[in-house]
């Protein structure tokens, strides 16, 4: 008898069914994690799903693995050749070997297995794997919460700040709904109406925490003093993170609220879960670009007053020396929120900072030389501002770019309309 393998891969996560051991082999065999923190075991997941459990012992729920998809295992999965469905939009397959020689597979099985045909039991597994990313995405902004600094933990819980308090609050509903989901396998109607206005509130307090570094950026066009540049430059260091941190909270949360959504349209209007879980995987990529442009339009910021601070650093190396390192410092602090929400950053910007920072300790260096070595300071710090021109210039076209393309998105629509 063959063992058969099951996959279903939405570009986030593959959902793997199949005999446990047959499964093994596979993971295995493609080089494909089957333990650690991105693996989720698919049986709870499934026992609240209507329809799911009479799919056949070849589904069963406890053979099943979700991991997530990284850059490294979506080569691999490209390999395996998975085909899309039409229904869902997911990449969908049967794979078939001999018992004891799953590393062997040799054969797409085209139109096998209970599921491919069935596209109430595809939109379901499609929504648990929605569900289960996120949950993962969730998992890792708490690992990333729990890195801040007592600073930054004061500020989550400024109760005296209406925005902030209210996004705490939500946090409490919320994972009571989550935890209540989990005993009870859905969630009810009294579950329900306990969350169904958190989404309000957490837009509200995003809002705020993204004007908030908005007029954090904003500070640095307003100094002319190369001592206000630095004065203000520590100040975004200090502050930046934390409501960078706020930005991941509410993230968390919409998470956390999507997850019960999905469950709760499951229950009360199936045939839209598909739909829904498009609309709701489009909405969570916009407030990703939204998040984007505002961390990016702060780095930009920092990146042409380091570039201000280095053409005036013979005259003020300490001070320029303090606005460099704050930019250091609040760009390092972005790429590890872009990295933990999942949001794809420019590299070229990143080069830009690492060759910064070597330019700035060979300049200290030649600083400590004494006057002898002006003149390869003078072109280093010309050179440094170029840098920081161009890598400004990459993320203010980036940003014009997007722009650009929302408007024409929007003007097309109108002119259809």
């Amino acid at each position: 008898m063959d063992d058969e393998i099951q996959l279903f891969s939405d570009g986030e996560g593959l959902a793997v069914f199949g005999d446990h051991a047959a499964v093994e082999r596979f993971l295995v065999s493609e080089g494909l994690p089957s333990k650690g923190r991105g693996t989720r075991q698919l049986g709870s997941a499934f026992g609240g799903a209507a329809g799911i459990a009479q799919t056949g012992s070849s589904i069963a729920a406890d053979s099943g693995l979700w991991l997530k998809v990284t850059k490294e295992s979506a080569q691999r999965i490209d390999r395996i050749g998975l085909r899309k469905s039409a229904t869902t939009g997911l990449d969908t397959g049967v794979l078939k070997g001999p018992k004891g020689q799953i590393d062997g597979f040799v054969e797409f099985a085209q139109g096998a297995g209970p599921l491919r045909g069935n596209p109430a039991q595809l939109a379901n597994i499609a929504a648990i794997m929605a569900q289960l990313a996120m949950q993962q995405a969730m998992d890792e902004i708490t690992d990333y919460l729990a890195t801040i600094d007592e600073k930054v933990d004061d500020v989550l819980r400024a109760q005296e700040d209406q925005a902030l308090a209210q996004m705490i609050a939500v946090d409490f509903v919320i994972k009571d709904a989550v935890i209540i989901r989990e005993r009870v396998g859905r969630v009810s109607e009294v579950t329900w109406s306990k969350v169904q206005n958190a989404p309000t509130k957490i837009a509200y307090t995003q809002a705020y925490a993204l004007r908030q570094l908005d007029a954090l950026a904003e500070k640095t066009e307003q100094k002319s003093k190369i001592g206000d540049l630095a004065k203000a430059a520590k100040e975004i260091e200090s502050k930046a993170r934390q409501w960078l941190a706020v930005l991941a909270h509410c993230f968390q949360l919409q998470d956390g609220f999507a997850v019960l959504e999905l469950d709760r349209v499951r229950d009360r209007y199936p045939e839209e879960l598909d739909q829904h879980r498009l609309g709701l995987r489009a909405a969570r990529k916009n407030r990703m670009e939204i998040i984007s442009e505002s961390t990016e339009r702060l780095v930009a910021r920092m990146h042409t007053a380091a570039g201000a601070a280095n053409a005036k650093v013979l005259l003020h190396p300490t001070t320029s020396r303090e606005v460099v390192h704050a930019r250091n410092h609040v760009e390092v602090a972005v790429v590890d929120f872009h990295g933990r929400l999942g949001i794809e950053r420019d590299q070229d910007a990143l080069e830009a900072r690492r060759w910064k920072d070597a330019a700035v300790e060979v300049r200290d260096k030649a600083l400590e030389k004494g006057a002898e070595n002006i003149d390869a300071v003078r072109r280093l710090g010309t050179e440094t501002f170029d840098r920081a021109r161009s890598a400004t210039g990459k993320l203010s076209g980036g940003i014009a770019e997007r722009t650009r393309r929302r408007g024409g998105d929007e003007g097309e629509g109108a002119t259809e309309g």
